[in-house]
């Protein structure tokens, strides 16, 4: 009757505070998400939780199930890393890659988990500013890149993470941050802040202004985001950035975030590896805790299948 998928919900709810984060954790659909509490309930004859409450509030049944579940899951997970490790590919390489500049943040965070349980794995990590990182991933340069803009290639599996918004950063007295929405035509007059890559790469150039045809009067280029929306509050310029990196700016005040046109730009970033190394079982627990890692922590974020 309970299934191991039944703890992680729970707990994901639990620690999430409400459904939509629960589902945003589980990677899943808020719906789907309901449906499957619901289906649980009905099984066991019991409530798990008080629906209407602020904060979320669990009820005996539910609290018996978090405590097996907080002694449960990490068992599980370790033994899943043991065997996998008696299974071989327990030693390897992971070079990686960011594209998606603004990633750090989140990705420490499951770097550093990652090599406490794969010590043996030697891990590197640089930026793609100065080279093109999908050629030297297919050249066995690099493991594994970090982005956005997936390219046909036979040799390469990209692993979905999550979708997230594409916002464009104002200066809170800038005549855009009075308008619901951005329009294309709205950034023929304005100086275009962006990291030093080529504008392939970034969303603001080929999701929305090579679309509508139009070209900024000016660029300017910052490798660092703090810079960026510096230059942005003090009215040097406009910058797009993914929502969940302008987030803590926006709680302190120092910036106004617009969304690109009526629905919004939403990209999907990716992890990107050689199609050889995917079935690794580094390769996979690392893509694990990166999805847990980011789904915990970015705000704003969606399931990338949503």
């Amino acid at each position: 009757m309970l299934d191991i998928k039944h703890l992680r919900t729970l707990s994901a709810l639990r620690d999430g505070g409400t459904l939509v984060e629960a589902a945003r954790r589980m990677h899943l659909t808020q719906s789907a998400l309901s449906h499957q509490l619901k289906d649980l309930e009905e099984r066991l004859g019991v409530s798990l939780f008080l629906r209407k409450t602020k904060p979320l509030r669990f009820t005996r049944a539910g609290l018996e199930l978090l405590q097996l579940a907080d002694q449960v899951l990490p068992l599980m997970r370790q033994s899943e890393r043991n065997l996998q490790k008696m299974a071989g590919g327990h030693t390897g390489r992971l070079h990686m890659v960011i594209e998606c500049h603004s990633c750090f943040d989140w990705l420490m965070p499951a770097i550093n988990s990652f090599r406490d349980h794969w010590p043996e794995v030697e891990i590197d990590l640089s930026t793609s500013f100065h080279f093109e990182p999908i050629p030297a991933l297919v050249r066995g340069d690099v493991d594994l890149v970090v982005t956005s803009d997936p390219e046909d290639n036979s040799e390469i599996h990209y692993q979905p993470l999550f979708r997230y918004q594409s916002m464009l950063a104002v200066a809170n007295q800038h005549p855009l941050a009075r308008q619901d929405n951005i329009k294309p035509q709205d950034l023929a007059t304005e100086t275009l802040i962006h990291y030093p890559v080529d504008r392939k790469r970034l969303d603001v150039f080929e999701r929305f202004l090579a679309p509508g045809g139009v070209e900024p009067i000016a660029t300017r280029q910052t490798e660092l985001t703090l810079m960026m929306v510096q230059l942005v509050a003090s009215g040097r310029g406009v910058a797009c950035l993914p929502n969940w990196a302008l987030q803590p700016y926006l709680d302190a005040g120092l910036i106004t975030a617009r969304s690109l046109g009526e629905s919004g730009v939403w990209p999907v970033l990716y992890a990107a590896v050689r199609k050889d190394q995917a079935d690794a079982a580094y390769i996979q627990d690392f893509f694990q805790q990166a999805l847990d890692t980011c789904f915990q922590n970015l705000p704003g974020i969606a399931p990338a299948t949503q």
